[in-house]
């Protein structure tokens, strides 16, 4: 156990200072110093050690009126972190705990003990709590089981499939008895990760052509279940290819989240008609009542190497608006962690 450092008087902290119109820019953003202060009652004050970033914030760096509110203007931003505790005011947590919260974008937080989750490092590394075993994770396993009603049989084709959630998804569904799991990603390296090292039966470079071409292809029989990272032309080619009572779980949609007109919806909605099929949006908040028993399953499959993870690790505080934008870009396999 090595001894917890002494915080210091001030750390660094990233702070939105402009709404992005479009791309996000760095001038919209600043790295400013800020006092690390003591925790107050029912507070620890951690020092991060990994950050996460994830497509979901560029949609709280608008002022639009979404499930989550925005980033504030000048303010510190937030997201996933993980850390050591370095002072305490909480009963429960002790310095040198390890906990999980949503301080993130920071050297030091303050956090609010009743919002922190304590998390073992002998487990797991710590990092796997922002992916496989935390939220991206939960994301994965509740719109598949959940939202997608998946079952046994069932053929399954996942967008952004080798990002943090759509590599996870395909993985459980190979685990829980799919017939056939599809992928597509951005890259030739990505689709072979996923044949090769995730086990997906086929796998396609949406930027090769057409993806309603290459998704009947790949699956010549159609698709029981979509799971929807991307929107855009892959949601319309999975309702073309979708098959009777065949579920669409609309998890995000990153392929239009910097456009700053609406993107045309899909035009063949009325094929729901004959299908049956149905298309369900769902938020991760509204699951966490599945979190234990998604840490007991999908844990086991960690440790005993069945469910695969990869990370992308950017160092350095100074680096995390940059790995930010290589998420919206597509630049990481799996998860995209910064570690401080």
């Amino acid at each position: 156990m090595t001894d917890t450092p002494t915080p210091p008087a001030t750390a660094r902290e990233w702070h939105l200072l402009s709404r992005p119109v479009g791309w996000p820019e760095p001038e919209n953003f600043a790295l400013v110093e800020a006092e690390v202060r003591a925790p107050g009652e029912g507070q620890v004050l951690v020092r991060n050690e990994y950050l996460s970033v994830d497509p979901y914030m560029r949609g709280r760096m608008s002022a639009a009126k979404s499930y989550v509110a925005p980033y504030e203007l000048g303010k510190a931003m937030q997201g996933g972190a993980v850390g050591e505790v370095v002072a305490s005011n909480a009963e429960g947590i002790s310095v040198s705990d390890h906990v999980l919260h949503f301080l993130g974008w920071r050297e030091y937080a303050v956090v609010d003990a009743k919002t922190a989750v304590k998390v073992d490092p002998q487990a797991a590394p710590l990092s796997a709590y922002l992916g496989v075993l935390g939220m991206t994770g939960l994301t994965a396993y509740a719109g598949l089981l959940r939202t997608a009603s998946f079952k046994e049989g069932d053929s399954v084709f996942v967008s952004g499939a080798a990002g943090a959630v759509g590599s996870q998804v395909g993985q459980i569904a190979k685990l829980k008895g799919a017939s056939r799991v599809i992928g597509s990603a951005g890259s030739d390296e990505k689709v072979k990760l996923l044949t090769e090292e995730y086990g997906f039966d086929a796998a396609f470079n949406y930027k090769n052509g057409p993806v309603s071409e290459q998704l009947r292809a790949a699956a010549p029989d159609g698709v029981d279940v979509y799971f929807d990272n991307v929107g855009g032309d892959h949601l319309e080619a999975a309702i073309g290819s979708l098959n009777r009572d065949g579920r669409i779980a609309v998890c995000g949609a990153i392929s239009v989240y910097n456009n700053t007109e609406p993107a045309p919806g899909p035009r063949n909605l009325a094929r729901l008609i004959q299908t049956r099929g149905r298309i369900e949006g769902f938020l991760v908040g509204d699951h966490y009542d599945l979190q234990p028993q998604f840490v007991q399953e999908v844990g086991a499959w960690v440790r005993s190497g069945e469910l695969k993870y990869r990370e992308t690790v950017v160092e350095g505080i100074e680096n995390n608006l940059e790995a930010f934008l290589g998420v919206l870009r597509g630049d990481n396999t799996g998860k995209m962690i910064v570690k401080l």
